[in-house]
């Protein structure tokens, strides 16, 4: 069969497109944080992009609060008939979801999205956890509660895909200089938290459990954390990205990371990361200094050889123009995609 494509883009305050009501606002409406342009507009860009893109399945990151609103969206905006879920979380906007393209014969028929509530799930409840080996117990929880669900394609093939959204670790004030450090080394053990809960409580599992260790998994997201080691990891001596992508010494429960893939050799070799950024942004601090960065990520298992591939960011669109030059009011990250052949 063909392969699949699947499309993984934080969409950035799409609920600001809706009423409370769960209907458009009017095309004038100038969006709560987006008020330099219209809701019109920032309807058209998206649009836009996704359709340039052509995916096939789709995971929304910071999408509206309702699967009735995403699914309004595809059905209005979005080229062909799609299928939507978006997994509520109580109290938080911002929520995770997917939309599947059903008009392409990829898919089965009766059932091409399959989705699972994550809300009574024990791995994604609050939790507590002992973070840097002081001995001291700490609370955490998930802001956003991770989608997940079941692709079904045609030919009675499947694969399972997780959304994630984890804490933020941009600081966007100015602090006294201690200060910024315990924010920033907050919010990065907030990151390596969840990122180990995920990892211990869901993914280990998942890979090692007779009844889905053989269906393979993409697990992808804005995870708010880059490859390697910066400052703040070094201080904390942990990666988060690193943490959910297994433990060197588990190798067999160990995911691939398709954006990696995509490197040289020679970059590989020497973890050069730089031609990869998913985000830019001025840095408050230091002059506004333009940062690129690596947040965005799409995981894959290795229970299937080769399954997952020709990962890509998409910068730039089909007529050779810049995603931010065409589409500048679309998103303030890039969106990212790999090819799924089952």
């Amino acid at each position: 069969m063909a392969a699949i494509k699947l499309l993984c883009w934080n969409m950035e305050w799409m609920n600001d497109l809706f009423d409370s009501n769960g209907n458009f606002h009017p095309d004038n409406h100038k969006p709560q944080h987006s008020p330099d342009t219209t809701v019109k507009t920032r309807r058209e860009h998206l649009a836009g992009v996704i359709n340039d893109i052509s995916p096939d399945v789709v995971v929304v990151v910071e999408g509206p609060n309702t699967t009735n609103e995403l699914k309004l969206f595809f059905d209005t905006d979005v080229t062909g008939t799609w299928q939507a879920f978006l997994q509520p979380t109580s109290g938080s906007s911002q929520c995770i979801g997917c939309a599947v393209r059903t008009d392409t014969g990829k898919f089965d028929n009766a059932n091409p999205l399959q989705p699972f509530d994550t809300s009574p799930e024990p791995a994604f409840d609050p939790f507590e956890m002992e973070n840097e080996g002081d001995g001291i117990i700490e609370k955490y929880k998930f802001e956003r509660l991770p989608l997940y669900a079941q692709i079904n394609a045609a030919g009675n093939k499947a694969f399972r895909v997780m959304g994630l959204h984890l804490k933020s670790k941009g600081i966007f004030d100015a602090y006294e200089w201690s200060k910024w450090w315990s924010v920033a080394d907050a919010n990065r053990k907030k990151i390596l938290a969840q990122t180990s809960q995920v990892r211990q409580k869901f993914l280990d599992e998942y890979l090692s459990a007779a009844a889905t260790k053989n269906i393979p998994l993409i697990v992808c997201g804005d995870i708010n954390d880059g490859p390697g080691m910066d400052a703040s990891e070094k201080r904390l001596l942990g990666s988060g990205i690193e943490r959910l992508m297994g433990n060197i010494w588990r190798p067999q429960f160990c995911m691939g990371n398709a954006l990696f893939d995509t490197l040289s050799v020679n970059d590989q070799k020497n973890l050069n990361f730089e031609k990869i950024h998913t985000t830019t942004f001025k840095d408050p601090i230091f002059n506004n200094v333009w940062h690129r960065e690596w947040i965005d990520h799409i995981l894959y298992s290795l229970n299937k050889p080769g399954w997952a591939v020709n990962a890509k960011v998409h910068q730039t669109m089909s007529d050779g123009k810049k995603i931010w030059e065409k589409f500048k009011h679309a998103s303030d990250h890039i969106p990212i995609s790999v090819e799924i052949n089952l």
